[in-house]
């Protein structure tokens, strides 16, 4: 595994590759690397002949009062881990090149709509800085298929609008969630969870099962559902930004007949911002 720790370093790497007529795969990650990722290595892999993985901590799509000075940075283990999946180059570009000017004189990438709702509502210029470092990593690499995981769904959706407006020649791929034995989704921010909030965090998955049950009996209304979704979460101590209901290919606010269907949660655990989402096709 070839390690890139610059854009001219990529960029030589991706030579032999085309010239060869190889499928291209990339992986954007922030790191501190656990089973979901590598679940999207594998699947990188049987999408494409050769597989980057990037890995790079993205300020702009941190606000300032959240955790992007503590965000867990494991590089020496995530190479280690990737060497094992056999990948054939890491990416590790630094913000200076990513990022040559000053934030005011910089261009960012909008997704409109998409991004202010949901976790957009609460996390301002979440997914304009998610949006522009994707973009910038597509135009660096120009992967054939780049892949993402079903955990962070609204960022699946914002990236797949982000890739059809602007008509980029690249196959979006989302995997399934990779789970803890209790449901939990894994995530990076899952260390910062206490011995005491770790056994409760499972209630978030029990809470999404039982709204999917109710929502496949159809016998409450969705905004119901969600309320009682969301009182369950606080009861156990969690402090809820949203529970919701919405239609899976948008997140539009879904009609009574719809069928194609996603709940979303994301909540507070202590210092811990938990999000997980369960996709529902009703018949």
């Amino acid at each position: 595994m070839e390690i890139l720790e610059s854009i001219d370093a990529l960029k030589k790497a991706l030579v032999p590759i085309r010239r060869r007529g190889e499928t291209l795969a990339l992986v954007p990650t922030m790191g501190h690397l656990h089973e979901g990722h590598l679940q999207l290595v594998r699947t990188a892999r049987q999408w494409a002949d050769r597989v980057i993985v990037s890995l790079y901590v993205n300020p702009f799509q941190f606000g300032p009062a959240e955790d992007f000075s503590s965000y867990p940075r494991t590089p020496e283990a995530d190479a280690a881990a990737l060497r094992r999946e056999n990948v054939d180059g890491l990416f590790l570009p630094a913000t200076e090149e990513l990022y040559p000017r000053p934030p005011e004189a910089m261009t960012f990438v909008e997704v409109p709509v998409l991004s202010e709702t949901l976790c957009g509502s609460f996390r301002p210029g979440h997914f304009r800085g998610v949006a522009t470092v994707v973009l910038k990593l597509f135009h660096l690499v120009e992967p054939d298929v780049a892949v993402f995981g079903e955990k962070d769904f609204q960022q699946l959706v914002v990236i797949k609008r982000l890739v059809e407006d602007l008509h980029l020649p690249i196959q979006i791929v989302g995997v399934p969630t990779v789970r803890e034995a209790d449901g939990l989704a894994r995530s990076s921010r899952n260390s910062y969870l206490s011995p005491i909030e770790r056994p409760l965090a499972g209630a978030l998955f029990a809470a999404l099962n039982e709204a999917a049950s109710a929502l496949e009996r159809g016998l409450i209304a969705g905004d119901e559902i969600a309320s009682k979704g969301q009182k369950v979460l606080e009861s156990k101590g969690f402090e809820v930004d949203y529970f919701a209901i919405r239609r899976l290919d948008d997140l539009g606010t879904p009609g009574p007949l719809e069928r194609r269907l996603v709940i979303l949660v994301a909540a507070r655990l202590g210092r811990t911002r938990l999000i997980d989402n369960l996709i529902v096709q009703r018949d």
